[in-house]
């Protein structure tokens, strides 16, 4: 396995502009005065006729300049990697582009947002009803602070004391409180549903199901507040108006908890329901294969106040003194066969100095330790493979600590978060097939190649992009850095925004 080479672009070289001979101009000159002035002047009909196809001419050149911004991407090409058939998936959903880009001195020219007063139900008696969300233990204490959790302990000497305030131990499932709460402070939120552009349905889908998902429950209880939400919805005269294309919702959980196919099966149907199908969702993993799904970052322990935060965080992390190679946080899991999990747990160990090791057997890791945020700080790379799913929070938790993420999946992050990470995943992340590692390939070997500058360069474009992977703390935002939930809505809205001017529906 080879690492990522940087190949240098080249730049082409400038052209002269070619003379023309003086012979030539005469002639042009001579055709001029000898011929095309007699004929218009003689007939003037034909100076209309000429004025109509420079205007056509013109129209046709314009027209052709104009980027047609829903076409699909094209698929990332790794050419430092094998493809594996389960990886191979080159669908992406639309980027946000600069073909309808706002006025810069209205902050709401993508569109403006009418957030639903949904029955408590939906919401605040989900939250009121905190320690019972969960079969083993209350889940209170991880949804205070607006979803923010706990405030941070234990991190003297790990952050700087004036960033200290900014962490909390906040849980990878409370995207929809953060959402709703920053929503119903958004610049461009408006009271008026008929001044709208987009409507937020402020449902707590994944507070809703997460109590009935390890528990004995029925189909019709894991689905029985998705149904109540839908039919309230659809009552709605400006859902009915565009069917739903023009409504959101953000989902707190990966998209695989809410599409039961059969009745044994895992988790709800809820995306399956009538009246789902043409609502853009946020969720913290998405479907590849779905237009709708849009997979946002999970929410990590850094939540900045300011922009000053983010910007002495960033040069926090740049700075940072670096000891070990890799790491790995997280556990094995024992019911799984040949459980790659335990063949990196093993390379690391046996990598000596190389290699540190965070054990989060049972749910010591669950919404991030001191201990976790530490080994990032101080390790180059980031071992990251799957999770229970195809993602997990430590992609984030590895990046926010300016560590590069080495991945073994491509959908753990290159098909899931295209708004939030860079284009070229090669620039901030490493990629080692997972079954070159199971063939006997070292993880240590590999990242050895890598010299002092390229790792320089990588983890400079994890910095860069920090603030997209955070959820900022004022439910205003920050004063000018655009976070997670300011890109995540941009580019709902850029997306609606779109759709309305190209028709883009079916």
């Amino acid at each position: 396995m080879l690492p990522i080479s940087n190949n240098a672009s080249s730049e082409a070289l400038p052209h002269k502009k070619p003379k023309i001979p003086s012979e030539l101009l005469d002639r042009k000159n001579t055709f001029n005065s000898a011929i095309l002035q007699p004929i218009l002047h003689h007939h003037p009909r034909i100076w209309l006729l000429l004025s109509i196809l420079s205007v056509q001419v013109l129209l046709l050149l314009t027209l052709r300049s104009v980027p047609l911004s829903l076409s699909l991407p094209h698929p990332h090409t790794h050419t430092h990697t094998t493809h594996t058939h389960d990886d191979d998936i080159h669908f992406q959903p639309p980027q946000p582009s600069n073909s309808t880009s706002p006025d810069p001195q209205d902050q709401c020219g993508l569109g403006r947002v009418y957030v639903y007063d949904l029955p408590a139900a939906f919401n605040a008696k989900i939250l009121a009803n905190c320690d019972r969300l969960n079969p083993w233990t209350s889940r209170c204490d991880a949804l205070e602070n607006g979803g923010l959790g706990p405030v941070a302990t234990g991190l003297a000497g790990i952050v700087p004391e004036n960033l200290a305030p900014a962490w909390y131990w906040t849980d990878q499932f409370v995207s929809e409180i953060v959402f709703h709460n920053r929503l119903l402070k958004h610049k461009c939120r408006v009271m008026e549903p008929e001044s709208a552009t987009a409507f937020y349905i402020p449902f707590y889908a994944g507070l809703a199901v997460g109590k009935y998902l390890w528990s004995n429950s029925s189909e019709e209880e894991r689905d029985r507040h998705c149904g109540m939400m839908l039919k309230w919805v659809q009552d709605q005269p400006y859902f009915k108006r565009s069917n739903g294309w023009d409504h959101f919702i953000t989902m707190g959980r990966i998209t695989w908890d809410f599409r039961r196919s059969k009745d044994k099966d895992w988790g709800s149907s809820c995306i399956y329901m009538p009246g789902m199908r043409n609502i853009t969702r946020l969720l913290i993993e998405r479907n590849p294969w779905d237009y709708f799904d849009i997979g946002v970052p999970y929410p990590t322990g850094f939540h900045p106040r300011s922009d000053s935060d983010v910007s002495e965080w960033q040069s926090f992390v740049r700075n940072r003194r670096r000891t070990s190679l890799f790491c790995f946080a997280g556990a094995t899991r024992g019911a799984i066969r040949n459980d790659f999990r335990g063949l990196l747990l093993t390379q690391c160990r046996n990598a000596n100095d190389t290699c540190t090791v965070v054990d989060c057997g049972g749910s010591k890791c669950s919404n991030g330790t001191s201990a976790i945020l530490e080994t990032f700080l101080r390790s180059d790379f980031c071992l990251q493979p799957r999770g229970d799913s195809f993602t997990r929070r430590s992609i984030f938790d590895c990046m926010v600590a300016g560590s590069i993420p080495v991945f073994f999946w491509k959908r753990t992050a290159y098909y899931q978060y295209e708004w939030f990470l860079p284009g070229e995943p090669e620039s901030y992340s490493v990629f080692i097939d997972r079954n070159a590692v199971k063939n006997g390939t070292l993880v240590e070997h590999v990242l050895k190649r890598y010299g002092r500058e390229e790792v320089r360069k990588m983890r400079e474009k994890v910095i860069d992009y920090i603030p997209k992977l955070v959820y900022a703390k004022p439910l205003e935002g920050l004063e000018s850095v655009k976070d997670a939930f300011d890109v995540a809505i941009d580019g709902v809205l850029q997306r609606f925004k779109e759709q309305a001017e190209w028709g883009f529906k079916w």
